[in-house]
C-alpha cells in the first residue's frame, strides 16, 4: 500500500465554471438579453453576501432561460480565446478558461443542488432535457481542437514559461482534462465521443430520477401498531405521521433509505416484516416503472466503449488513471489483502448471533433481515447498551452546535455564526456565517439535515459559490443529510453514527471553506476521488475524542453528561460488527470495479446473474452480508461520480486514520497542529501533488497500521 501511494497524482478537472455544446460557432444571437430575461434573477449576480443564492425571487421558470444564456455566454467567452491573435499565453489561454462561463456555472450550481435537495415535477422534467445539451456543450469546449492547440502549445513550453507551482499544475490539469476529453482523437473518433457523452448523460440522469421517485413509491405500509414491537413510542410516532402526510391515516409508513442496510431492522422484533422491508430495500428499481435493471447494463458498456476510443482497456483503467491509485491492481490487490481476515471476522460474528438466535428460542437459518436484530442483541449484551438510552444523549442540535460547531473552533480557530436574515430553499434549511479566529469572515454555510419527500437519499457536501482568489470568490456551501426528524415539538434524537455523519460532511464543507487558492478549477474539494474522502473521515474520529464529546454528549432533558460506563460502552461497541461494516463495503466496492472493468466488447449484462458471479469472484459472496449497494440503487458507481471510485472510501481511509493518530500524537485537539492541517491539507486544495500535500503535514507517507486499529481488524494481512 505504501508504495502505491507514493506513485499519487491528481485528477484531471473540468473547467471551472462549465457544466458542459458543438463545433464552437459565435452567436451574436446568445449576446442579446431580452427584456424578460433582464428580470431573470439568475442573469445576475446575486445581491447577498458572497452571491449566496437569493432563494426568494428565484423561480423554476427561471432556469430554463439562464442555462441557454449561459451556455451561448461561455461559448462567445471561449470563441474570443480561439479568435485571439496575439501570442498565446497562460493569461489570454488558460486565465481566460477560467474566468469563462461564469452564468453557467452559477446556475449550474443553484439548479443541480435544488435538484437534489428540493426536486419537483418541473426541475426533474427540465434536468433531463438538460443532460444531453450540457454535454454537447462540455464536448464543444474540451473536443476543440483549436483550443487544444493554444492549450498544447502552453503545456510542452511550461518549464519556460515562468509559472509559479500554482500556475503550472493549473496548465497541467487542463491539459490532462483535454486529452481525457478526446482532444487528439480524429474527428470520427471524436463524434463518436460525443455520442456516448450524451447517451450517458440521459442514462445516468434517468438512473437517478428513477431512485429519487422510488424513495417516495417504494415504502412499507403497517396496519398494525403491535407488528412495530421494538420501537420506541417516538418512532412509531413519526411513522404514523409519515403514514397520516401520505393518505394513509391510521396506519404506518416506513421509508426505505439509500443503502441496503435498514436502520429500523436493529430494533423490529416482527421478523416477517423485517423480511419485507430488507426485500423492498434490496430488489428496488429491479422492475417496475422506475427500473435501473436495463439501465446499469447500457452505463457500463457505454463506458467500457467510451474508454476504448481513448486507448484504454476498460473504464476502470480510465477512470484510476487520474487517481492516486493508477491502476485497477491497486485497488483489486487492497482489498484482496483484506477478504480473508474480514471473512474470519464476518464468520465469528455470524457464530455469535447464531448463539443469540437459539438463545432466543428461535430456529431458522440467520438471514440478511436478521442480521442486525440481533447482531444489536448481542451487542446489548456484550456491552450494557440499548440504543434508544443511547439516543437520549444525542440530541441534533447539541451534537452540531456543542460537537462539531466547538471542535472546529478548538481546532482551527472558526466560529459558525447564524445567519437568519438570509432566505433559503425549504424551511428546514438553516445558515450560518463562518469566521476566522481574527473575525474575518471566511463564508456562507447552509446545513439542511432532514429527510423529506424531494430530497435523494444519503448525504454529501456541495458548493453554491466555490472559493477563488482569481474571480474574488468567497465559498458557498452545503452540507446535505437524511436525519429522520422527530414530530412537531419533540427534539430529534440520533444515532452515534449519525452524529459521526456530521462530523464527516462538516469535513468536507471545511475543505470547501477554508480553501485559499488563487484558481477555482483547483480549490477545495476539486481533488481526486481517492483523496476527497480523506479530510472529512479525518473528522469523523473527533465525535469520540474525550474532550468533544464530554461537551455535546448530554442527556436531552436533564443535561447530565452521558455516564462514563456508557460512553466507554459506546465507544467500545465501535468495533462491535465491523467485520460486517466493513465487508458490505468492500462487497459494493469491488462490485463497482468489476462492471467498470469489462471491456468495451463485452455483451451486455443480467444485472442479478453479474452480481452474483462479481461477489463470488472476489470470495465477497456472503449471503447474510450483501454489499452495501446493489447496482440498480448504487448512485455513487452508475449515477456517476464515483463510477470505477466507490473503492476511494477506504483508501482515503487510510490517509484519515493515519493523519488522526499522527494528530493525537501531537497533541490532540490543539490550535497549533489544527492550523498545520489547514495550511497543508484544506487550504491548498488541488494546488500541487496531493501526496506532497500528506506529506507536508504528516512528515512521512501513510501506512494501514492506524486503519486497522481504526477498524479493530488488527491482523489483516497488509
Amino acid at each position: 500500500m505504501k508504495k502505491i501511494l507514493a506513485t499519487a497524482i491528481s485528477s484531471a478537472l473540468f473547467l471551472t465554471a462549465c457544466s458542459e455544446p458543438e463545433n464552437i460557432k459565435s452567436t451574436p444571437a446568445a449576446e442579446q438579453v431580452t427584456t424578460a430575461e433582464n428580470a431573470n434573477p439568475l442573469m445576475e449576480q446575486s445581491p447577498l453576501q458572497y452571491d449566496a443564492p437569493d432563494f426568494s425571487v428565484i423561480k423554476d421558470e427561471h432556469f430554463s432561460p439562464a442555462f441557454s444564456q449561459g451556455m451561448s455566454q461561455q461559448i462567445a467567452e471561449v470563441t474570443r480565446i480561439i479568435d485571439d491573435t496575439t501570442p498565446t499565453n497562460f493569461n489570454n489561454t488558460i486565465v481566460a478558461l477560467e474566468k469563462s462561463g461564469q452564468l453557467l456555472g452559477r446556475v449550474s450550481s443553484i439548479f443541480f443542488n435544488l435538484s437534489g435537495t428540493d426536486s419537483n415535477p418541473a426541475r426533474r422534467a427540465l434536468q433531463q432535457e438538460l443532460a444531453p445539451k450540457l454535454a454537447a456543450h462540455r464536448d464543444d469546449i474540451f473536443l476543440n481542437k483549436a483550443l487544444f492547440a493554444k492549450v498544447e502549445t502552453l503545456h510542452q513550453q511550461s518549464a519556460n514559461l515562468d509559472l509559479t507551482a500554482e500556475q503550472a499544475r493549473l496548465l497541467d490539469v487542463y491539459y490532462k482534462r483535454f486529452i481525457r476529453a478526446g482532444a487528439k482523437l480524429d474527428e470520427q473518433q471524436q463524434q463518436k465521443i460525443r455520442d456516448i457523452n450524451s447517451a450517458l448523460s440521459s442514462l445516468t440522469t434517468q438512473f437517478g430520477q428513477n431512485l429519487l421517485a422510488l424513495s417516495k413509491s417504494n415504502v412499507v405500509i403497517v396496519d398494525s401498531k403491535s407488528d412495530l414491537a421494538g420501537l420506541t413510542e417516538n418512532q412509531i410516532q413519526q411513522y404514523a405521521n409519515a403514514a397520516t402526510e401520505a393518505g394513509h391515516k391510521g396506519k404506518y409508513l416506513i421509508k426505505i433509505t439509500n443503502t441496503t442496510r435498514q436502520p429500523i431492522l436493529a430494533s423490529l422484533e416482527n421478523r416477517p416484516l423485517r423480511e419485507k422491508i430488507w426485500r423492498a430495500s434490496s430488489k428496488r428499481a429491479l422492475s417496475g416503472e422506475h427500473n435501473n435493471s436495463e439501465i446499469v447494463p447500457k452505463l457500463a458498456k457505454l463506458r467500457a466503449q467510451k474508454a476504448a476510443l481513448l486507448g484504454y482497456n476498460s473504464y476502470a483503467e480510465y477512470g484510476l488513471d487520474a487517481q492516486m491509485a493508477k491502476q485497477p491492481s491497486a485497488v483489486f490487490d487492497m482489498f484482496a489483502t483484506m477478504v480473508p481476515q474480514l471473512l474470519q471476522n464476518v464468520h465469528a460474528e455470524a457464530s455469535a448471533i447464531e448463539e443469540q438466535i437459539k438463545a432466543s428460542e428461535n430456529d431458522f437459518t440467520l438471514q440478511p433481515w436478521d442480521w442486525f436484530y440481533y447482531a444489536e442483541q448481542v451487542r446489548k449484551e456484550k456491552y450494557n447498551l440499548d440504543e434508544s438510552v443511547v439516543k437520549e444523549y444525542f440530541e441534533f442540535n447539541r451534537v452540531l452546535e456543542d460537537g462539531v460547531f466547538y471542535t472546529m473552533n478548538r481546532f482551527y480557530g472558526v466560529t459558525f455564526k447564524p445567519r437568519t436574515d438570509l432566505p433559503v430553499y425549504h424551511p428546514d434549511v438553516k445558515t450560518y456565517e463562518l469566521f476566522d479566529h481574527d473575525g474575518k469572515s471566511l463564508a456562507i454555510f447552509y446545513a439542511d439535515y432532514f429527510a423529506r419527500e424531494g430530497k435523494r437519499g444519503g448525504a454529501w457536501m456541495s458548493s453554491f459559490v466555490k472559493q477563488s482568489g482569481l474571480l474574488e470568490q468567497k465559498p458557498v456551501v452545503v452540507n446535505v443529510m437524511n436525519i429522520q426528524k422527530a414530530a412537531e415539538g419533540e427534539p430529534t434524537l440520533i444515532s452515534y453514527d449519525e452524529a459521526t455523519t456530521i462530523f464527516h460532511e462538516l469535513g468536507h464543507g471545511l475543505h470547501g471553506m477554508l480553501s485559499n487558492v488563487t484558481y477555482p478549477s483547483l480549490s477545495g474539494t476539486s481533488v481526486s476521488r481517492d483523496f476527497v474522502e480523506f479530510p472529512s473521515t479525518f473528522e469523523e474520529d473527533w465525535a469520540m475524542h474525550p474532550e468533544v464529546i464530554a461537551n455535546y454528549a448530554k442527556h436531552y432533558k436533564t443535561g447530565e453528561p452521558i455516564p462514563a460506563n456508557l460512553l466507554k460502552n459506546v465507544i467500545q461497541s465501535r468495533s462491535c460488527n465491523q467485520g460486517f461494516d466493513t465487508l458490505e463495503y468492500v462487497a459494493a466496492a469491488l462490485l463497482d470495479m468489476q462492471w467498470h472493468s469489462l471491456p468495451a466488447d463485452a455483451p451486455l449484462q443480467d444485472v442479478v446473474d453479474f452480481e452474483q458471479d462479481a461477489l463470488t469472484k472476489h470470495n465477497v459472496n456472503v449471503p447474510y452480508v450483501p454489499p452495501r449497494y446493489k447496482s440498480a440503487y448504487f448512485s455513487h458507481s452508475m449515477g456517476g461520480g464515483y463510477s470505477a471510485g466507490y473503492y476511494a472510501y477506504m483508501w482515503s481511509e487510510i490517509l484519515a486514520a493515519d493523519a488522526y493518530a499522527f494528530v493525537q500524537d501531537e497533541g490532540g485537539l490543539k490550535r497549533e497542529i489544527g492550523d498545520k492541517y489547514r495550511k497543508e491539507i484544506l487550504e491548498v486544495g488541488n494546488s500541487r501533488d496531493l501526496m506532497e500535500s500528506y506529506k507536508a503535514f504528516r512528515g512521512q507517507e501513510p501506512n494501514t497500521s492506524a486503519l486497522l486499529k481504526r477498524r479493530g481488524l488488527t491482523t489483516v494481512v497488509n
